[in-house]
């Protein structure tokens, strides 16, 4: 979330205000253009020669009059995407480069209260990789959710004063957000498996994985991640904006269950119990840290010692600020032929995203990788 603190006008007495502003469908169409350049800057800090921010070429810079930055907001998008420029050299030292990028955002939903407008929009963002050999992922992308707030001025302007990310997760690739992290998981006895953290260091030793030892079909979980990535299965109940980190942990249990996971009916908190339908989840089946304690116990997954060393099909965990909780789950749909594993997720819905820009973007989180 890149946030500015509310502008609050600093009107002296008597001076002539407008009345509380209408926004109309012409504002609303400049609200729509405002963010349209506020994450087309953020993604094209990302892109290899892309200009967002350089300069003072940021798209943002040609709004004025009536709808605009505010200061505050001016000077965190400022930053946003400064960050993000770091964010696209850490990735070029692991041999990563967008060559192009598109964003395209539409408005969902405006709401006005006397001087203040809120608009609810969605992002839809693709980035295309540099270099792109053999049957690699051509692109990334994701589909994100925000809510603007825009404050009218006395003349009744209207001024973007806050940008607040409004999926769980916050793991887009040009989010500058700190995560949220989720209260630490109790167990149901004492002795749950505690997963070994893994090594990001590149290159990682060879780990080939077997994909006949276990009879699962690894392709029919990517593929199952590959249909629903940007949208939810109504067979299952759509955690997303619940809290507590989202749909991840359900999104990657689907996945696994498309593959050959077999239930273990019981009751809903023993994370020796593995279960979800339309009407009933297992913790396991949707909490972070309970699904880790459930595939290590049961034996159908083993730690990998360097993140690299994933496959399709295996299993990545995040642990945002490493207090021990686990804070995000994702599951491998593609590896390459130069070693490096892709990730697709829920909250935020991102397919294909490489493992180095994970690591890249979050280089201070503990990380559980497994292969199951």
């Amino acid at each position: 979330m890149v946030a500015g603190v509310a502008l609050v006008p600093n009107w002296s007495a008597g001076a002539a205000v407008t009345n509380d502003p209408t926004v109309d469908a012409a504002t609303k169409a400049t609200f729509q253009r405002l963010a349209t350049a506020v994450f087309t800057d953020r993604t094209q800090a990302l892109v290899d020669g892309g200009k967002g921010g350089d300069n003072g070429q940021q798209r943002t810079r040609g709004f004025s009059g009536k709808v605009k930055l505010s200061g505050t907001q001016s000077r965190d998008e400022n930053s946003a995407v400064s960050e993000l420029h770091g964010r696209k050299a850490r990735l070029a030292k692991l041999g990563e480069k967008y060559s192009a990028a598109t964003t395209d955002v539409r408005l969902d939903a405006t709401r006005v209260t006397g001087r203040t407008a809120k608009a609810d929009v969605t992002e839809t963002t693709t980035l295309t990789y540099k270099k792109v050999k053999g049957t690699e992922p051509k692109t990334t992308g994701f589909q994100a959710h925000h809510e603007l707030t825009f404050t009218a001025d006395r003349s009744g302007n209207w001024q973007l004063t806050r940008i607040q990310d409004t999926d769980d997760g916050y793991l887009a690739v040009n989010q500058v957000a700190k995560p949220a992290v989720a209260k630490p998981a109790t167990a149901v006895d004492a002795g749950p498996p505690e997963a070994t953290r893994s090594s990001t260091s590149w290159p990682a030793a060879s780990k080939p994985k077997n994909f006949s030892a276990t009879g699962y079909n690894y392709k029919a979980m990517a593929a199952y991640a590959a249909k629903y990535w940007n949208h939810y299965n109504t067979a299952y109940p759509n955690y997303n904006g619940e809290g507590a980190g989202g749909d991840c942990t359900n999104f990657v249990s689907q996945s696994l269950k498309a593959g050959g996971w077999k239930h273990v009916p019981g009751s809903t908190s023993d994370f020796h119990k593995w279960f979800g339908t339309a009407d009933i989840q297992s913790d396991s089946f949707v909490g972070v840290n309970e699904f880790s304690w459930f595939a290590l116990s049961s034996k159908r997954v083993t730690s990998l010692a360097n993140v690299y060393q994933l496959d399709v099909g295996d299993v990545l965990q995040m642990d945002f600020n490493k207090d021990g909780s686990k804070d995000h789950s994702m599951i491998v749909t593609y590896r390459s032929p130069a070693g490096v594993p892709y990730v697709t997720y829920h909250s935020t819905n991102t397919y294909n995203r490489s493992v180095a820009s994970i690591v890249a973007s979050y280089p201070n989180a503990a990380y559980y990788a497994y292969r199951t």
